[in-house]
């Protein structure tokens, strides 16, 4: 990712925007213990407490680099249990509908707005967005109950 990733301007201005990077060697003890680093790159992203919310391993390109990034600054504000910002978010994954984070931050921000509007249909189409554009993505499967949402609602009835 050196030769490739980390010197992207985009990479770069992102980072520099949206994170503060720290950068140890697979072998810094105590951080490689502590986040059990046992292979890299590893990026961790980290709440300000520390506390993971977030890991890649392995390289990405730079156009599946930022998604993921976004991905775990979403996943951050949605632990720390801001859904509004969380789905704002993930919502900017749609902007890059051809990323392997992409369908995760659909899901999440399918359970985002769920948890502010507490409205089930919030979560069957997010099933049914996921089913239309990525079928073949484990969270799409992830979400499958949630298209039975309705047949459980009007038979609750």
């Amino acid at each position: 990712m050196d030769a490739v990733t980390y010197p992207n301007t985009g990479i770069i201005n992102f980072i520099n925007e949206n994170m503060i990077p720290l950068r140890l060697s697979f072998d810094a003890k105590p951080w490689s213990a502590e986040f059990n680093i046992q292979w890299t790159p590893a990026i961790i992203t980290l709440d300000q407490e520390g506390k993971e919310h977030h890991r890649t391993v392995g390289g990405f390109s730079p156009e599946e680099l930022i998604p993921s990034l976004i991905l775990g600054i979403g996943k951050v504000y949605f632990d720390g249990g801001d859904f509004d910002k969380a789905a704002r978010n993930f919502e900017k994954l749609t902007d890059y509908p051809n990323s392997n984070s992409t369908p995760e931050a659909i899901y999440w921000r399918g359970i985002s707005k769920f948890k502010i509007n507490h409205d089930p249909t919030t979560l069957k189409e997010t099933y049914q967005y996921l089913e239309a554009k990525y079928p073949s993505s484990e969270w799409t499967k992830r979400a499958y109950p949630y298209s039975l949402l309705e047949s459980l609602h009007k038979a609750a009835l």
